[in-house]
């Protein structure tokens, strides 16, 4: 079997079927074979090659697959739990199209119509976890019929990466139920009972220990994507901060910031795109591979779990309007004229603007996230033109706002657009970021704020924020230069943000703190930081999580209160009060009834629900 690749793994491939978990294998694997068959036995996989499709099935399951997939609750990106869960963005589109998300966007998660996307989630998390336990044990039979199949560094490779997504898969589920069933590769018995939580995170930690022992430090076969040592000692140091076990945390997070092959990419620009130079950057730790124009006649090994959120047909794009930047994130970028710092750091009437922040409002000061992460009016898009409202870029305004996502899309230039399947000019190669090298500093970040280690942590934050402050939104075409003047003979698409040609739609302003007077504070500080770095990335709902039901329900009460009136989103007026339920999702009722053994289910339903 030949793993079709430059460099990077891709993870996508042809359908095939194996025993208990669906299986994407290579193009060749099935016509490299006698006989082709539309489906495989174990016994027909129970070679190298075999083995090696299997655990490209494993990473495969990183982002919803067209052979399963029933909505986008199983998208690699968790835009549905992590974003518009979260209030940072809603659902977009208009009210008639994917109405479960409706559900989960109101907080009423216990419905029939939220349990669709909940199964979707469950299904595609354990589907994971299936097809790694089912690379293990092939990997076993195939060493014991045949010692030289494989060398030993290959053996104990294929072994580590498949526990490391084991672990993977886990600790999504985990940040979505918490109490969960943990499957290894003997158990046989899939009625298994939930752990509670924090057993669950001591598991998730055993194998992710196992996994770095078995690693080496560079990816196996030179093949970027694959998890690697560091990959595994990353991840821990993230379980062990989203679990609240920050002592534990730093020395880990320390050891991968000091002696790991991660950096910063150069300007935040090129952290999330389509462009192949900066496709497996310095910043990546762990992502889905999307692949476009890879010889899939659908284009599914691209970015399906995102293929809703762009803006809508007045654009290139075409459709569909989802994942809609809120206001209240829109008004999170915004900052203080004098120190450039966040201006709810300093002002508690941050959120109180209900205006749509266009061009027109361009000395309002922003942080030049902003225009990396949002589609604002009249605001280049990448290297698409302007963000046009007018012409129909945004899809139902009452309903989703005059926003559109932005991270998730390429850049015209980049050659990262699918040629074929439905809606294709959606489809692209942009990578899934899952774990990036900024979170993990933030996550030390705040670990040194619950130590105390105050000035550690300001070090970190002003190195993000620096980061920032190299670039921001250009014109990225002359065609917008009757409206842009100063574009006419300018198509750069990332230029300082002091440029003259930015002041033409923004005023771009950032800072670095210069002092973290209290822990309170920088608490606060890192928090605030972490969602602008990582805004529309779905981690902010697992965020709130973590920082205790009081904060969560804090945040989400505010939001709502301001959100559901006329000037924002009235519908969210009707949204259930965030309890201390909500701090875990409801377990599908379908995996309950799956689990009964003699008349009695092995899943218990998270409290409340």
């Amino acid at each position: 079997m030949k793993i079709v690749s430059k460099r990077p793994m891709l993870v996508g491939t042809s359908l095939l079927l194996l025993a208990s978990a669906g299986l994407y294998g290579c193009k060749d694997f099935l016509t490299s074979n006698e006989k082709p068959q539309g489906t495989l036995d174990q016994s027909i996989l129970a070679n190298a090659a075999g083995v090696e499709g299997s655990l490209v099935a494993a990473y495969r399951a990183l982002d919803c697959t067209s052979a399963i997939q029933a909505n986008w609750g199983c998208a690699a990106s968790n835009w549905v739990w992590g974003n518009v869960a979260a209030g940072d963005s809603y659902k977009g589109s208009d009210i008639t199209d994917q109405p479960p998300i409706n559900d989960i966007e109101l907080y009423h998660w216990g419905t029939a119509d939220a349990e669709t996307y909940l199964q979707e989630k469950w299904r595609i998390t354990y589907e994971g976890i299936a097809r790694a336990n089912a690379t293990l044990r092939l990997l076993k039979q195939v060493q014991t019929a045949n010692a030289a199949a494989f060398s030993a560094a290959d053996a104990k490779g294929i072994a580590g990466e498949a526990i490391f997504l084991r672990a993977h898969y886990h600790f999504e589920a985990w940040r979505m139920w918490g109490n969960i069933p943990y499957y290894r590769e003997d158990d046989l018995d899939f009625h298994k009972a939930n752990l509670a939580s924090a057993a669950v995170v001591t598991e998730i930690i055993k194998d992710l220990d196992s996994a770095a022992k078995l690693l080496t430090t560079a990816p196996r076969n030179k093949e970027k994507g694959r998890a690697t040592q560091w990959t595994a000692k990353a991840y821990k140091g993230r379980v062990l901060v989203a679990s609240g076990q920050y002592a534990a945390a730093i020395p880990v997070l320390e050891d991968v910031k000091n002696n790991g092959p991660y950096a910063l990419q150069p300007s935040f620009d090129q952290v999330w795109t389509g462009f192949s130079a900066f496709y497996n950057g310095p910043e990546t730790i762990f992502a889905y591979q999307a692949s476009a124009n890879d010889g899939e006649p659908n284009g599914n090994n691209a970015n399906y779990g995102e293929r809703l959120n762009f803006p809508y047909s007045g654009s290139h794009f075409g459709c569909c309007g989802f994942n809609q930047p809120t206001q209240n994130l829109v008004n999170a970028f915004k900052t203080d004229a004098a120190t450039g710092l966040p201006l709810s750091m300093v002002d508690a009437t941050w959120n109180n603007d209900d205006a749509t922040l266009t061009s027109a409002r361009k000395t309002v000061p922003v942080d030049p996230r902003l225009d990396w992460t949002v589609g604002r009016d009249s605001v280049p898009y990448k290297d698409w033109g302007l963000f046009s409202i007018a012409d129909g870029w945004v899809r139902d305004i009452g309903n989703g706002g005059p926003y559109s996502p932005k991270k998730n899309a390429h850049e015209k230039a980049s050659g990262a657009e699918s040629s074929v399947g439905w809606q294709n000019t959606q489809l692209n190669s942009v990578k899934i970021h899952l774990f990036r090298y900024a979170d993990l500093l933030l996550m030390l970040a705040e670990s040194y704020v619950e130590a105390n280690r105050l000035p550690e942590a300001m070090t970190i934050v002003n190195d993000i924020r620096t980061r920032a402050a190299k670039t921001a939104q250009g014109c990225g075409t002359t065609e917008i230069a009757d409206k842009y003047p100063l574009c006419e003979t300018d198509s750069r698409m990332a230029v300082p943000i002091n440029d003259p040609v930015t002041a033409q739609w923004a005023n771009y302003r950032i800072g670095n703190y210069t002092s973290f007077p209290d822990q309170n504070y920088a608490r606060e500080a890192v928090r605030t930081e972490r969602r602008l770095e990582l805004a529309m990335e779905g981690q902010r709902f697992f965020d709130l999580r973590q920082y205790g039901q009081t904060y969560a329900s804090g945040f989400v009460s505010t939001y709502l209160t301001k959100e559901g009136t006329t000037a924002r989103r009235q519908f969210l007026s009707g949204a259930e009060s965030f309890k201390a339920k909500h701090m875990l999702f409801p377990i599908p009722q379908l995996q309950i009834d799956l689990s009964i053994v003699n008349g009695t289910p092995a899943l218990k339903q998270n409290t409340g629900w």
